[in-house]
């Protein structure tokens, strides 16, 4: 008899459940669930104002997908509830949530409520800059072998950052908090009534290393010495990947519709559960995450130290080799930006007139124009650079505008610089040894966008490979809730075996263009030139102007 899995991917605006057939990979069914709160980037839902580079979101949305979309999923598919053996979910990292000893997120009791502090610090929260910058001096000093493991930077989008911007700014929080949970772990801890912290969060956005654990406490006293006591906070036991931490509770059973004692899996990245969906099971093959960011994963079977990625983690990705991550901060963001700031009510009308989205009527102008045709060139850090300047305070910038530039070309120059950006990361890695033999694309902008997927074989000059799975993380989720169930349940063993079985390779790939990457291995010289000069101290202008927003609106 068939045995399904269900992968539950939570994004950044909505989360996903995806029910797939363990033998084949089928997906039976699919279920979205916008967040009721979304991202809360100006107010928290009481009105309480929050400051410059905050985002949060509440934790209560969670659930709430939780038991919208796993109940979904199940009457959808008509797949009994009896056959289902595993569930695994998967969060964009790092999204921390300061908790009580029982899980209690601190905004959900009465006495936080009005504290933006108490709530869930999302990835791309950017508030705790100044202590990023902090640590990564101190670090710098003492001479901490760590740091080059993480590109030499650890980024304010991580746990420790977002931890001492708790202590310095709301120092009550910090000690009300008994703990503070990857959301990928405290769901988990929701499923099955057991906390866990998974070997992927911990590796890449803890600073945990399986070999040598996490920093000194005379590194974190050096930071502050109020925050020698983080490590209870973070929790020292790790679990790795793919592991099975319990079975689903009776109230969570009786919530989402699933039987009591299906298995419970270790919590994920979002980026990372990827790879073995698109069926890699190897070294050399970079996988790029698309979505309102990218995250650029790939493996090897030797540890290097590259500067300006996200870090180096043994069994990270997937165990026996080293996982490394990179990542742009600002891909579908970017675009979305664009659209809904950037055009004139024409282009709407004449999109509703030819019976297409906005998104495609775009592409299709865009697509007309030859590369170089516009004159334009832009730099992707509208939302920060994340590798591999490793910096949130650059900003987005576009260059070579007339009179004449129409919104078509703007949109491509973005498109363009994204494709830069992934360029500057890919040969970053082979220069520092690290081999980048095959490109992967995955998420919905890369079976949505042709123009950007050609575009980015065109600046690489390497075939672009798009993976089959329509949802990536949730289908990679689903392969992990089928290894934590096991064979003897119907499941697998190992994520490799998973991977190899029922991992959602693709035949469509995108080529590069000779013309077009000639002409682009020009435009990329020219990047290159804006990039060190704006993103390596030799004109610090993103910064002042930053800082000037900072100082106006803080009155």
């Amino acid at each position: 008899m068939a045995k399904y899995t269900i992968g539950v991917d939570f994004g950044t605006l909505s989360g996903r459940a995806l029910l797939i057939d363990c033998a084949t990979g089928k997906e039976m069914a699919e279920s979205v669930f916008e967040y009721p709160h979304g991202v809360m980037d100006r107010a928290l839902p009481d009105g309480t104002r929050l400051g410059v580079d905050w985002a949060l979101q509440h934790p209560g949305d969670y659930i709430d997908t939780l038991c919208h979309t796993v109940r979904e999923v199940i009457e959808i598919s008509g797949v009994a509830a009896a056959d289902i053996i595993g569930i695994a979910t998967d969060f964009t990292a790092c999204t921390l949530i300061p908790v009580k000893e029982d899980g209690t997120p601190l905004c959900m009791l009465e006495a936080y409520k009005s504290e933006p502090h108490a709530y869930v610090k999302l990835w791309k929260h950017h508030a705790a800059q100044d202590e990023a910058n902090r640590l990564n001096a101190i670090a710098g000093e003492r001479g901490e072998g760590w740091l080059k493991n993480y590109g030499g930077k650890i980024s304010s989008e991580w746990a420790v950052p977002k931890i001492w911007q708790v202590l310095n700014e709301a120092p009550e929080i910090y000690d009300a908090a008994d703990k503070f949970v990857e959301a990928a772990d405290w769901i988990v801890w929701q499923l099955c009534g057991s906390e866990s912290r998974n070997s992927c969060t911990a590796g890449y956005k803890e600073i945990y290393n399986k070999t040598t654990g996490y920093p000194s406490i005379d590194f974190f006293r050096a930071l502050d010495p109020k925050l020698e006591n983080i490590l209870s906070k973070l929790g020292e036991i790790i679990t790795p990947l793919g592991t099975k931490v319990g079975v689903i509770t009776k109230e969570m059973a009786e919530k989402t519709g699933l039987k009591e004692g299906v298995a419970v899996a270790a919590g994920n990245v979002d980026a990372h559960v990827c790879v073995p969906a698109v069926g890699i099971d190897g070294p050399g093959k970079m996988l790029a995450i698309m979505g309102t960011s990218t995250c650029h994963m790939i493996m090897s079977t030797e540890e290097k130290q590259v500067p300006g990625m996200c870090g180096v983690v043994a069994d990270g990705i997937m165990p026996g080799f080293y996982g490394y991550e990179a990542g742009q901060s600002c891909v579908g963001d970017h675009f979305s930006w664009f659209i809904e700031n950037c055009l004139p009510a024409s282009y709407y009308n004449a999109a509703k007139a030819a019976g297409t989205g906005i998104h495609q009527y775009l592409e299709g102008r865009a697509r007309e124009k030859k590369p170089g045709e516009s004159g334009l060139l832009a730099l992707d850090w509208w939302n920060g650079n994340r590798s591999v300047l490793v910096d949130v305070d650059l900003t987005g910038m576009i260059i070579g505008c007339t009179l004449l530039t129409q919104p078509e070309d703007i949109y491509r120059a973005l498109i363009e610089a994204t494709a830069y950006g992934t360029k500057v990361i890919v040969d970053n890695y082979r220069d520092n040894g690290v081999e980048v033999n095959e490109f992967y694309a995955s998420g919905g902008i890369s079976q949505k966008n042709p123009l950007m997927m050609q575009i980015y074989a065109d600046v690489l000059d390497m075939p672009v490979k798009i993976a089959s799975a329509t949802h990536g993380p949730a289908y990679g989720s689903a392969i992990f809730a089928a290894v934590a169930a096991g064979k003897a349940a119907g499941g697998y063993d190992n994520v490799a075996e998973a991977a190899r079985a029922i991992g959602a390779a693709s035949n469509e790939v995108y080529l590069p263009i000779s013309g077009n990457a000639d002409i682009y291995k020009k435009l990329f010289t020219e990047y290159l030139t804006l990039h060190d000069y704006f993103g390596r101290g030799e004109n610090d202008v993103m910064k002042r102007l930053k800082s000037l927003q900072l100082e106006v609106t803080s009155g």
